[in-house]
């Protein structure tokens, strides 16, 4: 299994919103990198689910439910499906992110940009431990 963080807008889709949805296609992402990554998920991986912009904090955990598929027409990027697994018991905030020396090498923090990044084992763990 691997480990990944998704980041969405709250405005635009919400943590709520998928709770409501029960699940959702993570698509409209337009960036070659982070296209790459969600070409490299496979059902049953997790992800956390990152509030970007306002709140600025992993608030879920998803669960990668089908495999990449072509998102568009001209084929070129991806996206997957998801359902939400449970919410974190505290928010875990890009403050707290970076406080934590262990998570210093975290993909997300070295290219901020990215709405796809991939988690490590242990990162995983220690995403997990600063959420409940």
């Amino acid at each position: 299994m691997h480990y990944w963080i998704l980041r969405s807008e709250p405005d635009a889709y919400s943590w709520d919103d998928l709770m409501r949805d029960g699940g959702t296609e993570w698509n409209g992402v337009r960036n070659y990198t982070a296209r790459n990554f969600l070409k490299e998920m496979v059902p049953g991986d997790q992800a956390l689910f990152y509030h970007s912009n306002t709140e600025k904090a992993a608030v879920g955990i998803v669960e990668i439910t089908r495999a990449w598929q072509p998102d568009g027409d001209d084929g070129k990027w991806a996206s997957v499906a998801v359902r939400p697994l449970r919410p974190l018991a505290k928010p875990v905030t890009l403050a707290t992110i970076k406080a934590e020396p262990s998570l210093a090498r975290l993909e997300m923090l070295r290219q901020s940009r990215l709405s796809v990044t991939p988690v490590g084992d242990a990162e995983w763990a220690e995403l997990l431990a600063l959420g409940s």
